[in-house]
């Protein structure tokens, strides 16, 4: 139905209601059993219970599962019982992440559910808009957010904010006329208003045209819930490793089990030692370990003012190498701004642009007195008189609630001290001319304290000044002949080319009755001068975007603004270079003539994308990641979602994000700010290198297990190691240190290198030698001091493995250190981490208690081991750590 060209009579017929008194109660019920609530649909919601299940999935998991199940088919019960702990707290850690971030995501949905005010019965009343039907008349008030699509039929210059949908951040004037054109955008249906929009100005009725899904909001959501998600490098990386280990579990397997036959061993002898290797080659806990890495990121981002929906989201963000973010309220802060006033030739500068307390004003680099310059104190004060909307004060910080335009003149004139509520002390507002898209202007007629009446105007320059006849020039009142035009217009493309917003303002005194029609006092004015704002840049992105700068990541700007505001706030914040424009800017209109693949050419050379609709978005970031990049994209509105999901890590607005944007996205910024996305990288580099830390540390001591075992069969020896203390080094000595690994200190260059390459390995960068290398001399020095100790005494097999298995874990704990630094253990202070240190004593602590207390011997196969030993084991626990400190293969650049 084209509710667009009809009248309000006809489409009220349509939809079967009564403009006058609206739906009944009963067939209000009837039409929600038929069309259902006024929500979104989520899709279909996985229970509780299904969640837990879906954490079991990874393939690494899965094979551990089959170890657990011939551990238990064996006997090996206590083996059996270990690996299935691990995998059982494995899957909670994830699965309370997963809850966690669904209920802060939930709250902030329930923050935004609004209330309508509907006809029913003929009477208004208040309800929930999820009970909103197709034919109810609602109600629309400055401030309200729109709960359903509907036909506007009744518009007192109403203005509805809809950049959730359209890109737009200017509000739209909205009428009751049909609009007759067959196919018009979103932007150009000025008789409709849209669910999820924002009601900034005026007020209206209107009737229900659309509710949920069939909602223009409601199609989007559905278009985002059949988006497929894609996996992120880390998950690649993880499950790329997961069947390399599990490939090389089972060839040593199969070649343990043969070479043991072969020897003369029983075959369930070996093919539990079969087993043993295979675990010994799996390290049961990195995935508990980067759940628990990426979980403590997680937290730490919350404290940076943003909530990670997807655990993984934080370590994508450490591999982005294009951040695309929208300009208004991310780099700027969403704050209409007056930053320069003019009035008779001379222009002044508001130097503290931030709407905390009182501002100073200079010209020529001079502070000046307001009250002391009569045309600015005018300036400011007609403003802050002709001006609908109001300043609210939280704390210091002014707060504005009505029109950014209007709020913008408000703040201008509060910090000079000039406050409405004092100025309508001594002030009567008697008449209101409001403003219209037709005459540009409003106008309101002001009585003074001593009774005179006068008119006050505010509006765009270029018609303002053909209303006006006189102007204020150094303190007097001149005609406003050729000349000064020229000074005036001299003045409005000066603050243009400065990307500023210009409003005139003019007033002239009212003799006799007020006149009805604004036409008959918009008339011989006299021109006071111009305000000129902007939404300033935030204070701390420009730093952020040079820190992504040495860290290779390129920013990119996208806005529906204007292309002279973009490259204005794009040269404050350092995005686009001193002069350049054409070779590193495009606009909508270009990128419409564009394909995808024509962008592609094109892409890494625009650091500016202006008067973009938010369907370009995914045009962009499909480009870019054709050629290769990892893309960040952010987003507030409803059609941002398609381009969130798409990108490799999508990011939600918390402030002023939709419900559907967020649900798109990885990441939820609470705070709407580019600077914490810069910290979201640094967090995320951070993790992945304390990742690739621990994935070096399990998997040099697990190299060094198999090859203890895999030696000990070559030469005929007995197990150096049973398969219970495999676990509790695979479980306990590695596990607590590698925990640790993961809360270490970023390293200093951190955010001075280029984004590592989407495709690069776990083992690059040098990481499978030092695993090899290292692996191995723990593998020979355990074997060493199990065949010293066993050859000394082949009777007493049980000391001879406890010493292994002392070895061993002493191997590990002294290697953890070495871990911290891909240069050298001594590039680092071994004690700055001081949650490894205490981790490490924690183990060895835990290594002593198996060893030495009488109740847990006969569990893990040990007996105490005497003073003297401990010399042969410490000294040579340190070898491989040691050895190797400072070769040419330590020092390979990172």
């Amino acid at each position: 139905m084209i509710y667009h060209q009809m009248d309000e009579n006809d489409v009220a017929k349509s939809l079967q209601t009564n403009i006058k008194t609206g739906l009944s109660t009963k067939m209000a019920d009837e039409r929600r059993k038929k069309v259902g609530l006024n929500e979104l649909s989520e899709g279909e919601k996985q229970s509780v219970i299904l969640l837990f299940f879906s954490q079991f999935k990874d393939f690494m998991v899965l094979v551990l599962l089959v170890a657990t199940l011939i551990s238990g088919l064996l006997g090996e019960y206590v083996d059996a019982v270990a690996i299935m702990v691990i995998v059982l707290i494995n899957g909670l850690l994830g699965f309370i992440q997963e809850r966690k971030a669904e209920k802060s995501l939930q709250a902030l949905k329930n923050l935004s559910a609004p209330k309508v005010t509907v006809l029913r019965d003929g009477r208004w009343m208040k309800i929930d808009s999820k009970e909103a039907v197709p034919g109810d008349i609602l109600k629309l008030s400055s401030g309200d957010r729109v709960g359903a699509d509907m036909r506007i039929i009744v518009s007192n210059n109403m203005e509805i904010e809809e950049s959730a949908l359209t890109g737009e951040s200017i509000p739209a004037q909205k009428h009751s006329d049909p609009i007759l054109d067959d196919n018009p955008s979103l932007g150009d249906l000025n008789n409709m208003a849209f669910m999820g929009t924002m009601v900034t100005r005026g007020n209206g009725l209107g009737i229900v045209t659309a509710t949920g899904m069939g909602t223009a909001m409601g199609k989007i959501a559905g278009m985002i819930q059949a988006a497929e998600t894609i996996m992120t490098p880390l998950q690649r990386r993880l499950d790329q490793l997961g069947k390399i280990l599990i490939s090389v579990a089972l060839l040593l397997t199969v070649a343990v089990v043969i070479a043991g036959i072969f020897h003369g061993h029983d075959i369930y002898t070996m093919f539990l030692a079969g087993v043993s290797l295979a675990v010994a080659a799996i390290p049961e806990g990195l995935p508990a370990i980067v759940t628990i890495a990426l979980s403590l990121g997680v937290q730490r981002m919350i404290r940076k003012n943003a909530i990670v929906r997807k655990l993984p989201a934080v370590e994508t963000l450490g591999c982005a190498s294009v951040i695309c973010s929208d300009k208004t309220g991310t780099m700027t802060q969403n704050k209409m701004t007056v930053t320069h006033l003019w009035s008779g030739g001379k222009t002044w500068t508001v130097t503290d642009s931030s709407y905390q307390g009182s501002g100073e004003f200079s010209a020529d680099g001079k502070k000046v007195e307001v009250d002391r310059e009569k045309a600015l104190y005018q300036l400011l004060t007609f403003g802050t008189l002709c001006n609908n909307a109001e300043v609210k004060y939280k704390g210091q910080e002014m707060m504005v609630d009505g029109d950014p335009t209007e709020g913008a003149l408000l703040i201008a004139g509060a910090k000079a001290g000039i406050e409405k509520e004092s100025l309508l002390e001594q002030f009567t507002i008697e008449k209101e001319y409001p403003f219209d898209s037709a005459r540009k202007m409003m106008s309101v007629i002001v009585k003074g304290p001593s009774g005179e009446r006068f008119i006050i105007t505010k509006g765009a320059p270029d018609v303002l000044s053909l209303k006006s006849d006189a102007i204020l020039w150094e303190g007097k009142q001149k005609p406003l002949g050729n000349q000064l035009m020229q000074e005036v217009n001299g003045a409005v493309k000066q603050l243009a080319s400065m990307a500023l917003r210009t409003i005139a303002i003019a007033y002239k005194p009212l003799i006799g009755t007020i006149p009805e029609r604004a036409d008959d006092v918009e008339q011989n004015l006299t021109l006071i001068g111009l305000q000129g704002m902007i939404d300033p840049p935030r204070p701390e992105v420009k730093a952020a975007v040079a820190e992504c700068r040495r860290a290779g990541i390129k920013t990119v700007m996208i806005t529906g603004d204007h292309m002279e505001t973009a490259c204005a706030i794009a040269r404050q914040l350092g995005i686009l270079s001193k002069g350049e424009r054409d070779s590193e800017v495009m606009d909508g209109r270009r990128l419409n003539e564009l394909t995808v693949k024509e962008l592609e050419s094109v892409v890494e050379d625009i650091s500016v994308f202006a008067r973009v609709s938010p369907e370009h978005k995914l045009k962009i970031v499909n480009a870019l990641q054709n050629k290769g990049h990892i893309v960040a994209m952010t987003g507030d509105g409803v059609n941002d979602a398609p381009a969130i999901k798409a990108a490799d890590i999508g990011i939600s607005m918390g402030v002023t994000g939709t419900d559907v944007a967020k649900e798109a996205s990885s990441l939820i910024l609470l705070d709407d700010n580019f600077a914490t996305i810069k910290a979201a990288i640094k967090e995320g580099r951070n993790i992945y290198e304390n990742i690739r830390k621990f994935i070096r540390y399990l998997l040099a001591s697990n190299v060094g297990e198999i090859l203890v075992m895999l030696f000990a069969m070559l030469m005929s020896l007995p197990l150096p190691l049973v398969p219970i203390q495999i676990l509790w080094v695979n479980l306990v000595t590695d596990g607590l240190p590698a925990m640790a690994l993961g809360l270490d200190q970023p390293e200093e260059n951190v955010m001075q290198r280029n984004p590592r390459h989407p495709k690069e390995g776990v083992f690059a960068r040098g990481l499978g030698w030092k695993i090899l290398s290292r692996g191995f001399l723990i593998g020979v020095v355990t074997l060493a001091a199990f065949v010293i100790v066993y050859h000394r005494n082949p009777s007493n097999l049980p000391y001879a493995q406890t010493v292994a298995f002392a070895t061993l874990v002493m191997a590990q704990l002294i290697h953890v250190f070495d871990c911290r630094s891909e240069i050298s253990i001594f590039s680092r202070n071994p004690f700055e981490n001081k949650y490894l240190v205490w981790a490490v004593i924690s183990s060895a602590l835990l290594m002593f208690i198996v060893i030495y207390v009488p109740m847990f011997q006969p569990i893990f196969h040990t007996v105490a081991i005497v003073p003297s030993d401990w010399l042969l084991i410490l000294g040579l626990s340190a070898v491989p750590t040691f050895l190797l400190a400072g070769t040419f293969f330590s020092r390979k650049r990172r």
